[in-house]
C-alpha cells in the first residue's frame, strides 16, 4: 500500500466563467471525407479536424469550440502541446507563450499536455505530464491547470509533487465538483509499473495516490489485442504495442461514480466518488468498494453523455462502442479512419473522438514511424435513448 499526500497548489481568484454560449455549426466545418465501403463502416461519422502535424490525444468541446492536446512523452515535437482548433486551424491555446516550449519555468507552462475535460461549468482543465521524450523531468512540470474558456486565464493550478513518482505516466482526468470546497480532480496513472489513481483536492491541493497494486488499475498479464492486422500479446520483443494500467476515466452524469479500466486490460471498474474523495477512507476500504463492472472492450478513452451513457474507444475493431444505460452495448461507429482512437468528449449533440494513430509509434516498429498525416478528429451524432 502506497499513501502520498502532499500540499502544493496555486489557485487565482477570477470569476467562474459561464458556459460560451454555443457557436455556429459552421465553427467546426465537416470535412467530406468518404471511407472505404468494402470496410464495412458503420454509423454516421464526420471529420471535424484534420490536422498535418499535431497529433491529438485529449479533446474538449466547450461552446461548440475544440480544444485538443498533444503530450510529448513519445514523441518531441517543436510545435505547441494545446490547441484550439478555429477555422480549420491549430492555434496555440490559452497563449503562445503557454502552449509552445520556451524557457519560461516548467510550472509556469504546458510541457506535455495530456488529458483534458470540461467540468459542469463550463471551465477547461488540462492534465500535463511534464515529460518530454529524450529530455530531463523539470520539477514543476506535472500539474493540472484549470482555464477560463472565455479569457484564457488560470483559475487554478495544481502541482502534482506529491503524487508524481519516477515512472509515473498522467493520463486523463476528470473534475467532480459534487465533492470539496472547490471540488476534486481524478487523474489517472497508466504506468505499467505503478498505476494507480490520483485524487486531488483543488482547494487545498491535497493529494494522494490509491489503489496502487489493485488489479483495477494494472494490466492484465494476459492481455492480447490485435492492431493493423498484427496480433500483439505484450511479450515481443522490442514490444510491439502499448502496455499500461489506468487510463481511461469518466464520471457518471451526477459525479456519483468515477468508472475507469486499465488499457491492457478489457474490464470496467467504478467506485463511488463519495468513498474516493474522502481522504479519511483507507486504502482497503477502497479496495473494498471497487466494483467490477464486466467486459468493456479493448479500450482507450471513455466518455460520458448528457444522459448518463458511456462512450468507449474500441482499438482492435477501429470502432466507438456505447454502454446503455442497461449495460448492454452497442456499437456507434466504425470506419477505416479510427486508427487508434483515442480521447473522447459527448455532449447532448454528438460523441468526438482523436485518432492518435499511437500504435504505429516509431517505439512499436524498430525505430520507423509508421503514422500517417493527417492526424484527424472525428464526431457521429447522437440522439436521447
Amino acid at each position: 500500500m502506497r499513501l502520498t499526500l502532499a500540499a502544493s497548489l496555486l489557485v487565482i481568484a477570477a470569476p467562474v466563467a459561464a458556459q460560451t454560449p454555443a457557436m455556429s455549426p459552421t465553427h467546426v466545418p465537416p470535412i467530406t471525407e468518404n471511407a472505404d465501403p468494402a470496410f464495412g463502416s458503420i454509423g454516421k461519422v464526420e471529420i471535424v479536424a484534420s490536422l498535418p502535424d499535431f497529433d491529438p490525444s485529449g479533446i474538449a468541446v466547450i461552446g461548440g469550440r475544440l480544444f485538443l492536446s498533444q503530450p510529448k512523452q513519445d514523441m518531441d515535437t517543436a510545435g505547441p502541446t494545446l490547441i484550439e482548433y478555429r477555422d480549420g486551424r491549430a492555434m496555440p491555446w490559452p497563449s503562445s507563450e503557454m502552449a509552445m516550449p520556451s524557457a519560461r519555468p516548467a510550472a509556469d507552462r504546458l510541457i506535455s499536455a495530456h488529458g483534458i475535460t470540461a467540468d459542469t461549468r463550463g471551465r477547461l482543465w488540462v492534465l500535463d505530464n511534464g515529460k518530454v521524450k529524450g529530455k530531463p523531468y523539470e520539477p514543476g512540470g506535472a500539474k493540472v491547470i484549470g482555464f477560463n474558456p472565455n479569457t484564457g486565464h488560470i483559475i487554478a493550478k495544481l502541482l502534482l509533487t506529491g503524487s508524481m513518482l519516477p515512472d509515473s505516466n498522467m493520463n486523463d482526468l476528470r473534475v467532480d465538483l459534487t465533492h470539496g470546497r472547490k471540488g476534486v480532480v481524478y487523474i489517472t496513472d497508466s504506468s505499467a509499473k505503478d498505476a494507480a489513481l490520483v485524487v486531488v483536492d483543488i482547494a487545498t491541493g491535497r493529494q494522494r495516490r490509491v489503489l496502487t497494486g489493485n488489479a483495477s488499475v494494472i494490466p492484465d498479464p494476459g492481455y492480447m489485442n490485435v492492431l493493423d492486422g498484427r496480433v500483439l500479446n505484450g511479450a515481443q520483443k522490442p514490444p510491439a504495442m502499448p502496455r499500461g494500467g489506468a487510463d481511461g476515466i469518466t464520471l457518471s452524469k451526477d459525479s456519483t461514480t468515477l468508472y475507469y479500466a486499465p488499457i491492457s486490460s478489457r474490464r470496467l471498474y467504478s467506485l463511488p466518488t463519495a468513498l474516493l474523495a474522502d481522504f479519511a477512507v483507507s486504502e482497503a476500504e477502497l479496495a473494498a468498494a471497487v466494483k467490477d463492472e464486466g467486459e468493456k472492450g479493448a479500450a482507450d478513452g471513455i466518455a460520458t453523455d448528457a444522459w448518463g451513457r458511456l462512450y468507449i474507444s474500441a482499438s482492435d475493431h477501429d470502432a466507438v462502442l456505447r454502454r446503455n444505460l442497461d449495460g448492454s452495448f452497442e456499437m456507434i461507429a466504425r470506419d477505416p479512419r479510427f486508427v487508434w482512437p483515442d480521447g473522447l468528449f459527448a455532449d447532448n449533440s454528438y460523441v468526438y473522438v482523436t485518432l492518435g494513430q499511437w500504435t504505429r509509434l516509431p517505439q512499436f516498429h524498430n525505430g520507423v514511424d509508421m503514422r500517417k498525416p493527417p492526424f484527424i478528429v472525428a464526431r457521429m451524432p447522437i440522439t436521447a435513448p
